[in-house]
């Protein structure tokens, strides 16, 4: 795939023309539900499958995830990089990304969950090789397929329709693993041949859903420059504050979500002594989810995107805390406390992807230059650091507890380091991501201004929306922010 100038592409200034179809709608929450395939199911069982499976230990696991998943966080960069120099005539910017990067990416899922017998050394090597290898394949298809939210609509209400899509995509995907392969994984069995038929069946269905949402999904904001420069690229982030307070806070979430994520299975297995509950928890979720991804774009609309995220994140601290103390014998209040906090969860992931395309038109309002793909890599560069930490200290609280993968049951420090990493640890930084966005200032009226603002320095450069972006910023310098 390379990158070609194109003529400019046909947009309308037209309030109406961002109004999004049911189907691209769908579309693009079937993206994130193949994203998913990949995604979830390493965050999910890739920690088990190391332990119990390849009988790696532990704290070796948790220092493959810090440094591959910070690794796979400068991937972001560079993916967001080939975004942005990307334009082809027949598909646009970010769907030929989607088209071309998906049967990589399975394979290498495929690949993960496959390590062969070659010592312990060896081993750990094939590990490192195929995860880094995963993480660049997920870049090159999840950043181009983020950032094609702010090029589809500019609407508010429509971007949260598309992060309830994704977010119920995303959900689907764990939701079936939490109903269907999570019970599968007792201790003491062989586990190698539910991983193998999960990841094969996985890799026919992703195709599918990666070429559902190429085909339905359309790009109605895309800028006519056909490249944009690395300088232009960095300009949009220099003083881009609403953007770097959401980094930061996405970071403290995503490690205590994926804290969370990764002891899952050992949280009911091994703490609780109930894998059933899996499933049921399992549907819980998706249930949740589902009635969230409607009333989030209605509380949205009512109170603000960052009211209803800080909302959700006192939630999921709540529920952390109960996973935490707890006792393992209060099966139900324990199960009632990982429900409070996966639903916390589900409503920050819905609304977080909606603030970020927000900050999209904030750096073009303060440069003049739109930059989907950096703005979105660095997003995800942050948001994939957090999954590094997230991973590695689930890991080493494992560690620290003496977790033993071939144990038919575990020492209570053990279990005492699993509900560390399942409830302390999401609700202590869960608590610091809504302390920092207390301070965000990028509120809905505010960014229904710098929209009005940005059509009409358009407007005024002489070429309607899409005018080349030097041009634009010349003509109309913002007032500070």
């Amino acid at each position: 795939m390379t990158s070609s100038p194109s003529a400019p592409a046909a947009r309308t200034d037209h309030p109406g023309s961002d109004k999004l179809r049911l189907r691209s709608i769908i579309g693009y929450g079937a993206g994130d539900a193949a994203n998913n395939l990949a995604f979830t199911t390493t965050s999910m069982f890739l920690l088990v499958y190391y332990t119990d499976v390849a009988g790696i230990p532990a704290a070796a696991a948790g220092t493959l995830f810090l440094v591959v998943r910070l690794f796979d966080a400068f991937s972001d960069l560079f993916a967001g990089r080939m975004v942005d120099r990307t334009n082809t005539k027949r598909w646009g910017k970010f769907r030929p990304f989607i088209l071309f990067g998906s049967v990589p990416l399975l394979i290498l899922t495929f690949l993960n969950f496959h390590i062969p017998q070659i010592g312990e050394g060896g081993k750990l090597a094939y590990a490192y090789i195929v995860y880094a290898a995963l993480g660049l394949a997920y870049s090159l298809v999840n950043i181009p397929y983020g950032s094609m939210a702010s090029a589809m609509t500019q609407k508010p209400k429509e971007r949260a329709k598309l992060a309830s899509a994704r977010t119920v995509g995303a959900l689907l995907v764990s939701s079936a693993l939490g109903i269907f392969v999570a019970p599968l994984l007792k201790a003491g069995t062989d586990l190698q041949p539910i991983f193998t038929a999960v990841t094969l069946v996985f890799m026919v269905l992703g195709v599918v859903l990666y070429l559902f949402t190429f085909f339905t999904t359309r790009e109605k904001v895309a800028r006519d420059v056909p490249k944009v420069s690395f300088k232009q690229s960095m300009q949009t982030l220099k003083g881009n504050k609403p953007l770097l307070m959401l980094c930061l806070s996405s970071l403290l979430f995503l490690s205590g979500y994926l804290s969370l994520s990764t002891v899952q299975v050992y949280y009911f297995r091994d703490a609780l002594h109930n894998l059933g509950l899996v499933p049921i928890l399992s549907i819980v979720q998706l249930v949740i989810t589902l009635a969230l991804s409607a009333w989030v774009p209605v509380l949205v609309a009512r109170f603000g995107k960052r009211t209803v995220y800080m909302a959700f994140i006192v939630v999921g601290v709540v529920g952390g805390l109960l996973v935490m103390f707890t006792p393992t014998t209060l099966v139900w209040l324990a199960f009632l406390g990982f429900v409070i906090a996966v639903g916390g969860i589900a409503g920050v992931s819905i609304v977080v992807w909606a603030l970020e395309a927000d900050t999209v038109e904030y750096g073009e309002w303060k440069t003049g230059v739109r930059s989907e793909g950096i703005i979105y890599s660095l997003f995800s560069f942050t948001r994939k650091t957090g999954q590094a930490v997230g991973g590695a200290l689930a890991g080493y609280a494992l560690a620290w507890g003496g977790y033993d993968g071939h144990a038919a049951a575990q020492t209570a420090q053990a279990v005492t380091g699993i509900q560390i990493a399942a409830g302390l640890i999401p609700a202590i930084l869960g608590a610091g991501a809504g302390v920092i966005m207390f301070f965000y200032e990028l509120t809905d009226a505010r960014h229904a201004k710098i929209v009005a603002e940005i059509r009409e320095r358009h407007l005024q450069a002489g070429a309607g929306l899409g005018a080349d972006a030097e041009t634009v910023a010349k003509l109309s310098k913002p007032e500070g922010a």
